[in-house]
């Protein structure tokens, strides 16, 4: 291949083109990963359930579509892992090696033009001296031949065969000067044909082939390289398909009708058979008032239903008497505050919701009230951790804060209490008998007020209303104002600041009505209690602990959990140590999954 140096590097300049090409198909496969990415999260934002669709969020085709969006975004972050580890440790190894591999293939092509140009020089040096050498002895042979005839010639002077003489002899020494030097060329130009051929280029070869094989090799360990980046994700993309699986197979169509019958139901009693009325046997003027009796009540049985039409709502009512005017009293959707505009299930529904959401409010002040309490009592014993007057400020707005909440709770509760005793009175036997007057009927509003056809002395109040029990509703109700929060451990979440104390506090989390009052003294226990787990935990990814009060975790290990989420998307967990203690912290819910105890 001595003679194949312009075909060599032409094949290593191609073979570094198809590297760079390559690097350049990394470059557009990265941008495809990186826009897939991005319109993927586009496409999941875009389809994120609205607010005012959240109340629909109960139903199992909602939370499954919820569930799929969570794990198409988790898809959308696995390409942009994919797109970036291509860029940074590939694309950027591709073009360091590139660049290599041209600097190096220049240097040798230069090595090897400089040795074909030493080469080339001395055989021209070579051809000269031949060219000098054969001129030379032909005019020496030429030089020969005149002195004889010259020496045969008799017509000629001694003098002149003389200077033939020496012609021949300058001839013959010349020709012999450059027979020698046409020799000492020779023997350069074999010497440096040797070590050109034989060590030089095969050197400059060499050379070129480990480029190229460096080169032929790097594409093959880019190209596994690039496979082992998708195949680094692919566990996570499988779960992720797992989840979506696992969301479709959660939707329940029997489990969805019930609930849209729970959410729908009004409560309201199906409308008795309508009376025959004898009109030879009544007069002109009762009839027409009795007919218009009964259209009313036709019409006003259906309100409140989801087939029901819309009408004017009566001003009057039980319900008004007893909770009394709450026209300025509205919620943020535009609901009364007592939602007593709301059929009497739903209203009780929606009572024991808000009953519910300001316990669990409730609870998690309580737990900060108690945490700042702990902090003024330590700051008070020990003054080089703080001044226990910059907690004072956030002490008495929590106090206040919680007996507003308090406040609120009550005031629910007494709603709810009140549409527990409406229930009772509009489901006693007595209530329906009083709806069913001379041949006229009555008609309950969805507000509980019940209007007469033409006269309603305003007693319907059932004699045996006391004797009837409680409904089921009420019954949960009082388990709310007397029982403790499971969820709730006496520790502060993540986001309140207090970090992840487990100190047991008398009477904290309880939502109990005999708060101690600011300014007393009250005696808190400082012990640390160990929590009972609620159940384990297993990481499904590794976590790296990067605020305060979470801990780090590995993939696949096993944790006990000691406090459920909040709603926070944190879970508190604790694992044995080194020590013989135990640490405890928060991890992200999202990365867990836990077994709970029955």
């Amino acid at each position: 291949m001595q003679d194949q140096f312009d075909n060599l590097s032409l094949h290593t300049n191609r073979g570094i083109d198809v590297l760079d090409k390559y690097a350049n198909f990394l470059r557009d496969r990265v941008a495809i990963e990186t826009e897939y990415a991005g319109k993927l999260r586009r496409l999941v934002k875009n389809y994120q359930p609205k607010k005012k669709e959240e109340e629909d969020n109960e139903f199992t085709s909602r939370q499954a579509f919820r569930n799929l969006l969570k794990e198409v975004g988790d898809l959308a972050g696995q390409r942009e892992v994919v797109s970036e580890t291509l860029q940074v440790q590939i694309i950027q190894g591709v073009n360091l090696l590139s660049k290599t591999l041209r600097e190096d293939r220049k240097k040798c092509l230069n090595d090897g033009t400089v040795l074909q140009q030493t080469l080339s020089a001395q055989l021209s040096s070579l051809e000269r001296a031949k060219r000098n050498y054969d001129k030379a002895y032909r005019d020496s042979e030429k030089a020969v031949e005149n002195h004889k005839k010259a020496d045969m010639d008799f017509n000629l002077s001694r003098a002149e065969v003389e200077r033939y003489k020496n012609i021949m002899t300058s001839k013959i020494q010349q020709s012999d000067d450059a027979k020698n030097e046409y020799a000492n060329q020779l023997q350069k130009t074999n010497n440096l044909q040797q070590q050109h051929y034989g060590t030089l280029l095969p050197a400059v070869f060499n050379r070129l082939q480990e480029l190229d094989e460096k080169r032929t090799r790097g594409i093959r360990e880019f190209i596994i390289g690039a496979a082992d980046v998708e195949s680094s994700v692919a566990p996570i993309i499988a779960r992720c398909m797992e989840g979506i699986v696992k969301a479709g197979e959660s939707i329940n169509e029997q489990e969805d009708s019930l609930k849209v019958i729970e959410r729908y139901q009004s409560g309201f009693t199906p409308p008795a058979d309508i009376p025959f009325e004898d009109l030879s046997k009544m007069d002109s003027s009762i009839a027409t008032q009795s007919n218009y009796s009964s259209v009313t009540y036709n019409h006003l049985t259906i309100k409140g239903t989801i087939s029901g039409p819309k009408f004017k709502k009566p001003r009057g009512g039980i319900l008004n008497s007893i909770f009394g005017s709450n026209k300025n009293s509205l919620t943020a959707d535009g609901q009364k505050e007592d939602f007593s505009d709301l059929p009497p299930n739903q209203q009780r529904k929606k009572l024991q919701a808000k009953i519910s959401e300001l316990q669990h409010k409730v609870d998690q002040e309580t737990n900060t009230r108690d945490g700042l309490m702990k902090m003024k009592i330590v700051y008070e014993a020990n003054s080089s951790l703080g001044n226990p007057m910059t907690v004072e400020g956030q002490l008495n707005e929590s106090e206040h804060e919680l007996e507003k909440l308090k406040n609120d709770l009550k005031k629910y509760q007494g709603y709810l209490d009140k549409a527990n005793q409406l229930q009772v009175v509009n489901n006693s036997p007595q209530s329906n008998r009083n709806q069913l007057q001379n041949g006229h009927r009555t008609s309950r509003h969805s507000n509980g007020s019940a209007s007469a056809d033409d006269h309603n002395d305003g007693d319907d109040q059932p004699d045996d209303a006391g004797s009837l029990s409680r409904s089921d509703s009420e019954d949960n109700v009082a388990q709310i104002q007397n029982g403790h929060n499971n969820n709730n451990n006496g520790s502060a979440s993540p986001e309140s600041g207090l970090g992840t104390s487990h100190t047991s506090l008398p009477g904290s989390g309880q939502g109990s009505a005999n708060e101690n009052a600011m300014g007393e003294e009250t005696c808190y226990e400082t012990e640390v209690e160990l929590l009972q787990p609620l159940g384990t935990c297993r990481a499904l990814y590794p976590f790296e602990a990067t605020s305060e009060g979470s801990i780090p975790m590995n993939e696949g290990e096993e944790l006990q959990v000691i406090e459920n989420d909040q709603g926070d998307g944190w879970t508190r967990v604790r694992r044995a140590n080194n020590s013989n203690g135990w640490d405890e912290g928060f991890v992200p819910t999202s990365y867990i999954e836990c077994t709970l105890f029955a």
